[in-house]
């Protein structure tokens, strides 16, 4: 990690000597020989890193040589900043301003030369070290773990859910043995505690049993709640609230936000009340907190369950007392099926080869049977060559002493330590960056990626922008199984991400020693003397005093939504002039602090989700100013004086519409600035409105930069513009367009030549004729048409498309029938008609569309009966049929629906819904829609 700090360094002095900036002679002369002296120590840094938990003189070198980089930055940063001036005043003003900024600059060099030889005399010392430690290391004894592997094409969803496909090894038996018992004639409400160490699987295999199809059937309601050390009971229980009201489609009681816990307990007891439901608390750690769940839950006699895992046998029996449940005990993997998963992570499969089988089987032995573990090293060792015996051998002699001791989850975490320092150097500070998060927390892709390259993790690559090394990067952490996959995306790359607990306390630690992130949360804790980024959680007591300001260079703040933490960080800001990313997401603002407006440096802006409503024109003065999100904010025009920012990247400025039915839905962005045209490093540019006319539009062309547009306010006239706009856009990767209106034409037909490389295409207006470029579109991933009023098949445009796995149309066809015809839709997976009103008939033809996963019918009135030929889709395994009209849920029922019913029996989910009484019912196949219609009565109009 020192490696790191001195290499960002010396990027710095490299630039300050390019950029020409005025320095006394004697000044240059010394940063150039900090630079040199530098640079001659990167290759030992490197290769020396893999050695500095195992020794700890060479570890108190690499702290003095991060030190020195650090007050080194702190020099430069500083002298650049009071180097900035206005030189926009003319006459008298000007004159005396510039005489003014010349002495100034004159006592800032002289205090910079100063500071540098300073730094020069430690440098020195520093450097006897370098020669003493290059003597004492072997350097041609290192192997790969410290050599440059580029794996930025690697393919990151082979191992992305790698606990998930883990545990797949003997789980099969535990999860029928807890879906026996949660099924078992018993109408008391029962506990079931799912107890065992850490890394043993115990969330997987809750979560497998959560969401088999036989569990979600039998139970009305469903939730699932993570615990965790450092929950908040307010908090739990408006999550517990949000997913039962979400199930069924019903909005969330009025002024939920404010209610303290007891009435919240009052709203779940009322909902569950005579309903059979199952809720999981995931991760409880301690008596009192589950003392604080349990009042919330109504003890009825309708056979409901509650599921619960700990690391902790107390508290797993302690909650089965009451209500006479049922302690399960995890046990570790057997041999056989540790090698078993082993051999399935370290060699895809395969088996090992016969010179490694006694090294693997000592490695393993030491795992102890815990997936976590297992799972751990498999893919550190996935990562070397088989024929390099040493590199194993040297692991295994390596793990020896440290799994002796007999604190399993110490070993547990020695072994993920194990896993970081063998991570390449490039890897280090972005895997360690992902301490800034909170436990638990949801890591977005995107703005991960962003908060990387703005830190200066990630180095454009010849061939390659800075974003597709980033994604290489990320792809790495999730094939070493260091980032798992929550949610992704069509193509099935990762979209929110975590890192497991353990991994989490290990980076903690490891940020903490090495003074990378430290974290402020509502516990009380000392700062060290130099702290370099800042993560603020949930709340932040006192605003600390100290002389950090200089050093600071990142403020996150993570779930800080009170008034008192808001001025504690406001009070901050004052002094944390040398920013380089502040994130003050969710952070009650009502107007921008003048604060930022001083902090030069300033490359990431984020003011999500607060109640900002106004952007001030003194935004011109963040000259290096790259991201600004403003995403459910207030703000609905910027000032002119943005365009000024010439290197700003991404400009996010929109908000989702609460409680929408629609996807992708928003409400207006912001409006267009005349000349916007001028920001030509913007690559992300959403939602704008075209209300400004055409002129505006056509500036759009001079951003060639662009991988994501979004427009709205659309009208026929823009046409023209908007096409020839596009064409020029060669590198955009998504592209959503909004008319004004529902009946307001958006006009396409002039777009002959599409951006080649597009993969999602979102158009919503009304659309004459279907634009027969978008069958051009060989990577398109996704296309969702709304309000298009098509009257030809739109079907024998985009059945060809090699690579769409997501169509979905809203009031997108005006015919009555469609046909998906064999051998066409290779790879689709997601289908969805909603609001198709003349639609009366869908066939799929026998070896149509093979591989779709989910089919979704919504308020399709005319629509006869389910599709023709849904027996074709052998891997179909979710279909809903969403406020479809009574008549059609009729046919399903299966004393008239005969053979048909046959056809979809082999789904595994298949559900109708309809709105009544204010909210959506929703009922399985299972449950007999002509006797729900008549015992319920008819649904109301949407």
């Amino acid at each position: 990690m020192a490696e790191f700090a001195v290499y960002f360094l010396i990027e710095k002095l490299t630039v300050l000597s390019i950029e020409k900036v005025k320095l006394f002679k004697g000044v240059r002369t010394d940063f150039e020989f900090v630079r040199d002296e530098l640079e001659r120590m990167t290759a030992f840094l490197r290769v020396a890193d893999s050695f500095e938990e195992s020794d700890p003189e060479l570890k108190v070198w690499f702290k003095q040589v991060r030190e020195m980089a650090y007050d080194t930055e702190d020099v430069i940063d500083v002298f650049l900043l009071r180097s900035t001036h206005d030189h926009g005043r003319h006459g008298i003003h000007g004159f005396l301003g510039e005489l003014y900024f010349s002495i100034k600059k004159f006592k800032s060099t002289r205090k910079v030369a100063s500071e540098i030889r300073s730094i020069i005399s430690r440098l020195r010392n520093i450097a006897e070290g370098h020669q003493r430690y290059h003597y004492k290391l072997s350097i041609q004894e290192q192997g790969s773990s410290s050599s440059f592997v580029d794996y930025s094409v690697t393919d990151g969803r082979g191992d992305a859910l790698l606990l998930e496909e883990g545990e797949l090894v003997g789980i099969d038996h535990h999860k029928q043995s807890l879906i026996r018992l949660l099924m078992k004639e018993d109408p008391r409400l029962k506990l079931i505690s799912v107890v065992g160490m850490g890394g043993l699987g115990k969330t997987t295999l809750v979560k497998r049993v959560f969401d088999d199809s036989v569990v979600k059937k039998h139970f009305q309601s469903h939730a699932w709640l993570t615990v965790s050390q450092l929950f908040k009971i307010e908090d739990l229980l408006k999550d517990t609230i949000q997913q039962l009201f979400d199930e069924i489609k019903q909005p969330l009681p009025e002024g939920i936000g404010s209610m303290n816990s007891n009435r919240l307990k009052e709203i779940i007891r009322e909902f569950l009340r005579g309903r059979r439901y199952v809720l999981v608390f995931d991760d409880v750690w301690s008596i009192p907190a589950w003392e604080a769940i349990k009042y919330a839950l109504p003890k009825e006699n309708h056979g409901s369950r509650i599921i619960l895992t700990t690391r902790l046998i107390n508290v797993a029996s302690s909650s089965c007392i009451e209500t006479d449940g049922f302690v399960y005990e995890l046990k570790p993997l057997s041999e056989e099926e540790s090698w078993t998963l082993f051999c399935r992570k370290t060699f895809q499969g395969n088996s090992c080869p016969h010179h490694l089988i006694e090294i693997c089987s000592n490695i393993l032995r030491h795992c102890g049977g815990l997936p976590l573990a297992i799972v751990a090293i498999g893919g550190l060792l996935a990562t070397k060559n088989t024929s390099r015996v040493g590199e194993w051998e040297m692991l295994n002699h390596s793990l020896q002493p440290e799994l002796e001791d007999n604190d399993e989850l110490e070993s547990m975490k020695n072994i993920l330590l194990l896993s970081f320092n063998d991570l390449p150097y490039y890897l280090k500070p972005c895997f360690l960056y992902l301490s800034i998060y909170p436990e638990d927390h949801l890591i977005e892709h995107n703005t991960l990626i962003r908060l990387w390259i703005t830190e200066g993790f990630v180095k454009q690559k010849e061939g390659r922008t800075v974003e597709e090394v980033a994604e290489g990067y990320l792809n790495e952490l999730i094939n070493r199984s260091l980032i798992f996959m929550v949610k992704t995306n069509d193509d099935r790359s990762l979209k929110y991400g975590q890192i497991h607990d353990l991994y989490r306390e290990v980076i903690l630690s490891k940020a903490r020693e090495q003074n990378f992130v430290t974290t402020a949360s509502e516990q009380k804790m000392m700062w060290p003397s130099r702290v370099r980024r800042l993560s603020i959680h949930n709340a932040l007591e006192h605003a600390k005093k100290g002389t950090y300001g200089t050093r600071v260079r990142s403020l996150l703040t993570f779930g800080v939504t009170d008034l008192q933490s808001m001025l504690n960080i406001l009070q901050l800001l004052s002094s944390f002039r040398m920013l380089k990313v502040l994130s003050l997401k969710d952070v009650p603002l009502m107007t921008v602090p003048k604060a930022i407006f001083t902090m030069f440096h300033l490359r990431h802006l984020s003011l999500r989700n607060t109640k900002v409503k106004v952007l001030p024109g003194s935004i011109k003065k963040l000259k290096k100013l790259e991201t600004l999100d403003l995403k459910q904010t207030y703000i609905t025009e910027l000032p002119v004086e943005i365009l000024e920012l010439h290197r700003l990247s991404h400009l996010l400025l929109y908000r989702h519409v609460v409680y929408s039915y629609l996807p992708y839905d928003c409400t207006d962005g912001f409006k267009a600035i005349k000349g916007i045209g001028g920001l030509i490093s913007l690559r992300k540019l959403g939602y704008m409105e075209a209300s400004c006319g055409s002129d505006t539009i056509k500036e759009i062309s001079m951003m060639t930069e662009l991988r994501r547009l979004c427009l709205t306010k659309l009208r026929r006239e823009d046409g023209m513009a908007i096409c020839s706009s596009i064409e020029k856009l060669h590198n955009l990767r998504s592209l959503n367009l909004k008319s004004t209106g529902e009946n307001e034409v958006l006009d396409l037909q002039y777009l002959s030549s599409p951006p080649p490389f597009l993969q999602r295409l979102y158009l919503t207006g009304c659309i004459e004729k279907f634009p027969i470029w978008i069958r051009s579109l060989q990577n398109l991933i996704k296309v969702y048409f709304r309000w298009s009023k098509l009257r030809d098949d739109p079907l024998q445009y985009l059945q060809d498309l090699p690579n769409l796995v997501h169509l979905e149309f809203l009031v997108g066809f005006t015919g009555e029938e469609l046909c998906f015809k064999a051998g066409k839709f290779q790879r689709l997976k997601l289908l969805d008609f909603d609001k198709l009103e003349p639609l009366r008939r869908v066939i799929v033809e026998k070896g149509a569309m093979p591989h779709l996963e989910k089919l979704v019918i919504q308020r399709c009135n005319l629509l006869e009966r389910i599709p023709q030929g849904i027996e074709h889709l052998i891997e179909l395994k979710v279909v809903e049929f969403f406020d479809m009209p009574d008549e059609f849920i009729m046919t399903m029922d299966p004393r008239r629906l005969g053979d048909d019913y046959c056809k979809v029996a082999h789904i595994p989910e298949v559900y109708y819904t309809f709105w009544r009484d204010g909210g959506w019912e929703i009922y399985s196949l299972e449950q007999n829609p002509a006797d729900v219609i008549r015992t319920q009565g008819r649904r109301n109009s949407l």
